[in-house]
């Protein structure tokens, strides 16, 4: 039997460890709710817990994005650029 998502109430969202954790927690919910696996009771709970791990993912791109960006324009204002 498949394991069931962790159902959590509003106060309470966990933060997933990882990009990869959210996005694979995401999938998991995904795949209940096509499936008709989802209990009609809890599928609110899950569309919240959806949109929270949606709202934690662009978050970390968005964080990333700004990482990289920062690092790449340190690069060109030391002088290191792909020129040769």
């Amino acid at each position: 039997m498949k394991e069931k998502s962790k159902a959590v109430s509003d106060d309470a969202q966990p933060q997933p460890q990882s990009y990869r954790e959210a996005v694979d927690e995401l999938e998991e919910i995904l795949s209940e709710i096509e499936s008709g696996e989802a209990d009609v009771d809890v599928l609110s709970i899950k569309v919240k817990r959806a949109l929270f791990l949606v709202g934690f993912c662009r978050g970390r791109l968005r964080q990333t994005d700004e990482e990289v960006r920062k690092l790449i324009q340190g690069l060109e204002d030391n002088g290191v650029s792909d020129e040769k």
